[in-house]
């Protein structure tokens, strides 16, 4: 086996879309990969608001939200798929048993770099009483290729990839985090030409 035939894991990776990519989900964004493997992969747009509030959302799920620091937080777009759920990309939370790396929370995706996505309703309960993981990202719906599917619109220079910074997701303004997310990569929007690929 060569080195070359390995296969591509792009698990807390960002996928920045390049101009050329028009897609309507996609146009602009960047989608932080929850999980990759040779399967297809899963992942959440972190640039894309909706319409409403954290605090709306847990109006709509009955609940109150205990935790004002996330009252005015917006919930995202994560992608076209299941736009009627919830996920919660969180920073990793551990039960108070030192040895224990089971995830707190029920229906838990644990992501290599210190994060969980969560998509049961406990988490959201443990915000209401005040406490849960201390940054929190909620989206609607999340984004997903299947098998070979990424690798190919990689191939058509559809998307850049870079490891994922978590201040970007956390503590970068909505607006910045494409501009932020291509300076991980030592680029500017205007250096991208939307032509790339297209020769």
């Amino acid at each position: 086996m060569t080195l070359d035939s390995a296969p591509m894991n792009l698990t807390h990776h960002f996928l920045i879309a390049m101009p050329g990519l028009e897609d309507e989900a996609f146009a602009k964004s960047v989608v932080y990969l929850c999980e990759h493997s040779e399967r297809g992969a899963l992942g959440l747009v972190i640039n894309r608001l909706s319409d409403i509030s954290l605090k709306s959302l847990f109006d709509k799920v009955e609940l109150p939200l205990r935790r004002l620091d996330l009252a005015d937080s917006p919930v995202f777009q994560g992608g076209p798929v299941q736009t009627e759920r919830g996920f919660v990309l969180h920073e990793a939370v551990f039960s108070g048993d030192v040895n224990s790396t089971e995830p707190v929370y029920a229906s838990t995706m644990t992501i290599p770099g210190g994060l969980e996505m969560t998509t049961s309703k406990d988490v959201l309960e443990a915000l209401s009483t005040g406490a849960g993981p201390r940054r929190v990202l909620v989206s609607l719906g999340y984004s997903a290729w299947g098998e070979g599917q990424l690798e190919a619109e990689l191939g058509e220079n559809s998307w850049l990839t870079v490891e994922a910074d978590l201040a970007v997701i956390f503590d970068t303004p909505v607006e910045q985090r494409y501009d932020k997310a291509l300076m991980l990569l030592g680029l500017q929007a205007w250096m991208l030409s939307p032509e790339a690929g297209h020769a």
